[in-house]
């Protein structure tokens, strides 16, 4: 590494703008921060040397150098914000609504959204926010803003800490504000320190060369702010883990106990009872959905018991069952347990529970019923013997049956609209008759059937869709927040203000420099040399203009 001496006499690194120092610019390295042919100096980084400006050597040198680039950020950005409002159009595949045709992306997006859905699916945009070309983006972005803040905090700050008060002529007379004074007595000079005090400028005295100094936290209010963002960057990559969040989707009919997906067999829920309440008919403010949709819910809630295991972690043991929290859940009014949160998600009202068949001769007209048996359709056995002799084997269970180009098949795994295939095996026979039952449907397949199934009976419930979630990630994103907005604030209502103080032989030169709010500066440099005979330092920037 080449170091650069100063005729100051301090020691700076290669690539630096501006001597550490006392400011001078370095000979053949202006063009670096674009002060080339320039009258004023660029002050933005305080003519630090950056690596991402010095060195292109090596391929460490090159990745650096691209990723501190600001214009590599800002694109980087661009091109995730794309990405994330082409996965809003439709919606996520874990917000698939609980009526959807299938809950399957493969089928509910081309059925939903036709063409452009099916092309949505493929894309993989369904579950975009977790995929590993977005994670990877929002990790790009992450190095981006590291590398960004490294590359020019650093040497800033080492810049500012090494400033002294003396300061070149012609790092002074390249400043924004810039005059020179004449006939200064000890006296004025007296009484612009006392000023700038009373403003809060802290003062450095340098053999009776001034540096006035305040607000220099302001400077760091950029990378505050890069902080609050990394910490929000690793709280979305986190939020894809199961260590840091989980999200579990479970149906729960009334009555039905089981085990809470995703807490490995420790809790049980049950589902007392679910209610639902639907606007009135004649209330003008949901006529139109109402004439829609025929029922516009105005609160859907499941009343559950949360229960306990205290063995779950004996393998094998039958689970000792403590109720630990009973409450009614409604939409954004979840139930909190452990670490554990729990959400009324969706619903299904009518939904079939069990039916019970009877079977009868096909030419019987009051269709007398030889023996019946009821199907559990949330769990059907394969077989049923009645107590005649008739053996009724299950062949094909459609809980949710439509037909598809014409072949049977089912929507979803829930009892919505139940349909079967069965063998009816009479008594002493082997050979079966086979027929095909469902709602409204009662197919003889040969039309030679000397016996015939019936729906005897039915059973409803209904069932709630629950979501339960674990985050751990929520704290990480009110501290990334909280701490942005620190940094905006910091940035946003303070400035850095310098005021330069320089003896020479001829008189006195007076230079200031903000990195915003020049109008106030300007107030200040006047309110400092009030009644003294310091001339005003003139704007430069005006001057050219």
């Amino acid at each position: 590494m080449n170091k650069i001496k100063c005729e100051c006499g301090h020691v700076n690194p290669e690539g630096t703008v501006l001597c550490e120092a006392c400011g001078k610019p370095i000979e053949g390295n202006q063009h670096i921060d674009g002060n080339e042919g320039k009258k004023l100096l660029n002050m933005r980084y305080d003519g630090t040397a950056r690596r991402s400006q010095t060195y292109n050597k090596s391929i460490i040198d090159k990745i650096w150098s691209f990723f501190s680039s600001v214009k590599v950020g800002v694109w980087l950005i661009v091109i995730t914000l794309v990405a994330t409002m082409i996965g809003t159009i439709f919606p996520q595949e874990i917000y698939i609504p609980a009526d959807a045709v299938s809950r399957d992306p493969a089928i509910f997006y081309e059925d939903r959204y036709g063409i452009l859905g099916l092309i949505y699916y493929q894309l993989g945009f369904h579950n975009l926010y977790s995929s590993w070309w977005y994670m990877l983006l929002i990790a790009l972005i992450g190095i981006s803003l590291v590398i960004c803040s490294l590359d020019r905090f650093v040497p800033l700050y080492k810049a500012l800490k090494r400033q002294k008060a003396k300061r070149h002529e012609s790092f002074l007379n390249r400043q924004r504000l810039y005059g020179e004074s004449f006939h200064v007595t000890d006296e004025d000079i007296k009484k612009v320190k006392e000023s700038l005090k009373k403003q809060r400028y802290k003062i450095t005295d340098e053999n009776g060369h001034i540096l006035a100094e305040k607000g220099r936290f302001s400077r760091w209010g950029p990378y505050v702010n890069h902080i609050g963002l990394i910490i929000i960057l690793l709280a979305a990559i986190l939020r894809t883990t199961p260590l840091m969040h989980t999200e579990e989707f479970v149906w729960v009919r009334e009555g039905q106990q089981i085990v809470l997906p995703g807490t490995k067999g420790e809790y049980y829920i049950k589902n007392k009872e679910f209610t639902m309440e639907v606007h009135d008919e004649n209330d003008e403010r949901f006529a139109e959905a109402i004439q829609k949709e025929g029922e516009v819910p105005s609160n859907f809630q499941t009343d559950i018991v949360i229960y306990q295991a205290k063995n779950a972690s004996v393998p094998g043991a039958e689970p000792e069952l403590e109720p630990i929290l009973e409450q009614s859940i409604q939409m954004n009014k979840p139930a909190k347990f452990d670490k554990y949160t729990l959400y009324q998600q969706g619903y299904q009202v009518n939904e079939f529970s069990n039916m019970t068949f009877k079977v009868h001769e096909t030419n019987d007209p009051d269709e007398t019923s030889l023996g019946s048996f009821t199907v559990d359709l949330t769990n059907p056995e394969s077989t049923y013997e009645l107590d005649n002799g008739f053996r009724i084997q299950v062949d094909q269970y459609y809980p949710d049956y439509i037909l598809d180009n014409g072949v049977p098949a089912s929507q979803t795994n829930f009892p919505r609209n139940p349909a079967f295939v069965m063998l009816v095996y009479p008594p002493d026979s082997d050979t079966p008759e086979i027929s095909f039952l469902g709602i409204g449907k009662n197919i003889d397949a040969t039309g030679e059937n000397e016996y015939k199934l019936g729906i005897e009976d039915f059973e409803l419930h209904d069932a709630s869709g629950l979501t339960l979630r674990v985050d751990f990630t929520l704290p990480f994103f009110i501290l990334g927040a909280a701490i942005f907005m620190i940094g905006v604030i910091q940035g946003m209502y303070w400035q850095h203000r310098r005021i330069w103080i320089h003896p020479n032989e001829n008189g006195i030169l007076l230079a200031a420099h903000t990195n915003k709010n020049w109008f106030g500066i300007k107030k200040e440099i006047e309110k400092s040399i009030e009644n003294t005979s310091f001339t005003m330092a003139r704007d430069q920037q005006e001057l050219e203009e």
